[in-house]
């Protein structure tokens, strides 16, 4: 028989791209994490692009809190005897060849970056877990691919991305109970007296449990609570915009600030680059024609 053929990335020196697995299912209540749609039948490679673009962010974003678990890791190992070192490597390797118990499934450590297969044309949704906050890495991660520093295209399939803080079960109850949780760091207590203008937009995808309307009318009664607050519904010039993804069986929101639509494209990863890059060509024909 002829020998294995070596594997060419290795031979190159070249690392191989981490690979994310995208697990099927329903969205489960109290999930957090990233809405992104995409290409028609893109789904698999768009998932695939935006893990990498995800994972380099994360590494970037919250290095501090890995090194800190590393370092506790490392002192909780550093405090134990020699002969305690040796029991808890024994349990270890114990807990491994039984892939099946309960007690392995619990000591697993969970992925702060999950793909979910939500079976939807267009659409896929990352799980995300602590340290990540959605609305923030969303955030660094637009305007860092909306710079005029970066004209690196980073994405080919991925269009817009939608950040969860939380999401719920898809009754007005459970809405309500979401909405009170969501909104109050961005317009109660110290924001109460600010008078921000708002606005609420409502993405529905297989979902028909509760009306559009009803949605809007239930977080703009959340957001002044009920007429008491000073807060004002500015659909085009507002400084707050919620955002509420309704997906079959879940309800999913977070709040982002007023760039979301005048700065960067409502996080429409496709306009950010042609934007960029008309500006670009814009600019480099003006210095032409100064030149000249």
């Amino acid at each position: 028989m002829g020998e294995k053929r070596p594997n060419s990335n290795a031979s190159n020196g070249r690392t191989q791209k981490k690979k994310f697995k995208i697990n099927s299912g329903f969205l489960d209540p109290g999930t957090s994490g990233i809405y992104a749609t995409c290409s028609r039948r893109k789904e698999r490679l768009a998932a695939q692009e935006l893990g990498q673009l995800f994972e380099e962010k994360f590494q970037e974003m919250y290095k501090e809190e890995l090194t800190k678990d590393d370092d506790s890791d490392e002192e909780n190992i550093d405090e134990l005897s020699i002969e305690d070192q040796i029991k808890q490597e024994l349990s270890e390797l114990h807990e491994k060849n039984k892939p099946t118990s309960k007690s392995h499934d619990n000591n697993k450590k969970k992925e702060p970056l999950q793909f979910i297969d939500l079976d939807c044309e267009c659409v896929i949704f990352c799980k995300t877990r602590s340290p990540i906050v959605p609305e923030e890495f969303v955030a660094k991660i637009i305007e860092d691919l909306a710079s005029p520093d970066n004209m690196e295209k980073r994405t080919r399939y991925i269009a817009k991305l939608t950040p969860i803080t939380y999401s719920c079960n898809a009754t007005m109850e459970q809405l309500i109970l979401l909405a009170q949780r969501i909104l109050a760091p961005h317009f109660h207590g110290e924001h109460s007296e600010d008078g921000l203008k708002f606005a609420v937009e409502v993405t529905r995808r297989n979902f028909n449990t509760i009306p559009k309307m009803d949605i809007i009318n239930q977080v703009v009664k959340e957001v002044t609570e009920k007429g008491k607050l000073n807060h004002k519904v500015d659909l085009k010039n507002y400084d707050k915009l919620v955002l509420v993804e309704c997906f079959k069986n879940n309800i999913g929101m977070s709040v982002v600030s007023g760039d979301y639509l005048t700065k960067y494209r409502k996080y429409n990863v496709q306009q950010i680059y042609e934007a960029k890059f008309n500006d670009n060509s814009e600019e480099k024909d003006a210095q032409n024609a100064t030149n000249k």
